[in-house]
């Protein structure tokens, strides 16, 4: 795609969903490339949890293009997701006041339980909406939200994919893409890491490792929102035809269910 940078740069596309990631070479510089990108990936980077921003420019376009630093790294291994270094990254990210406040003055949109049952629902096929274990745990969410006021709600990332981790050749560890960042309790973002990638005989070790002292009512909104986060991906899953992921994942409800004697 032509990018409309002055001569000299080499735009080559990285693989993704959105075709929206380049890499630009110029004599010896290299940089990450991407279009359109939220502008709270300046805070991000001064907080040296994203990659360094080196500039920002409107093309002829219309479109923004951001320049990071190429780094040499690689995406964590599923295995390597509940270690401390991924724990204290994503405390960092909650609880760093910078952040919530830049998130809020770029427009970032404020996530509530009742968003997430909402997004559920909409266009949800017949089979799942019909599905006997699916449709009693998504009427429950509905009917039971977890009262975290949102004064308490935090910047949480929304795709912690262990692929959105990379871990820099000098061993520095980033969270990139950024796109569904919003402004939410941090439990949608605990309960996503760990229902992925901890095994729940850990997950009291892992959040005590994160920072977290458990009570009754942290346990019932990572419950809650490992259950809602559940549901929203076998629906993505059935929409794309992926039937071995969504049922694994209906294993993984049916499994959660039974531990809360649902």
């Amino acid at each position: 795609m032509n990018l409309n940078l002055e001569n000299g740069w080499q735009i080559l596309p990285i693989g993704g969903d959105t075709d929206t990631a380049y890499m630009g070479i110029k004599s010896d510089q290299k940089v990450f490339l991407k279009r359109n990108t939220s502008p709270f990936l300046a805070a991000l980077s001064l907080e040296e949890i994203a990659p360094r921003l080196i500039w920002t420019k409107r093309i002829s376009t219309g479109d923004t293009l951001t320049a990071q630093e190429w780094l040499n790294g690689r995406s964590l291994y599923r295995s390597e997701m509940g270690q401390k270094s991924v724990s204290d990254l994503l405390y960092k990210v909650h609880h760093t006041p910078v952040l919530k406040k830049m998130l809020i003055q770029v427009g970032g949109k404020v996530v509530t339980p009742i968003d997430l049952v909402r997004k559920y629902f909409e266009g949800l096929p017949d089979d799942l909406n019909q599905h006997p274990l699916l449709n009693k745990v998504a009427n429950y969410l509905k009917d039971n939200q977890p009262g975290l006021k949102s004064d308490f709600y935090e910047v949480c990332h929304g795709d912690l994919n262990h692929k959105n981790w990379l871990l820099s050749d000098k061993e520095k560890l980033y969270l990139v893409d950024w796109e569904s960042a919003r402004i939410a309790d941090p439990a949608s973002d605990l309960s996503m890491l760990m229902c992925q990638y901890v095994p729940r005989k850990n997950w009291e070790q892992w959040l005590r490792q994160y920072g977290l002292e458990v009570n009754r009512d942290l346990w019932y909104r990572i419950y809650w929102y490992s259950l809602i986060n559940l549901l929203l991906d076998v629906k993505y899953y059935h929409q794309r035809g992926r039937f071995t992921e969504m049922n694994q994942d209906i294993l993984k409800i049916s499994e959660l269910i039974n531990e809360l004697n649902f």
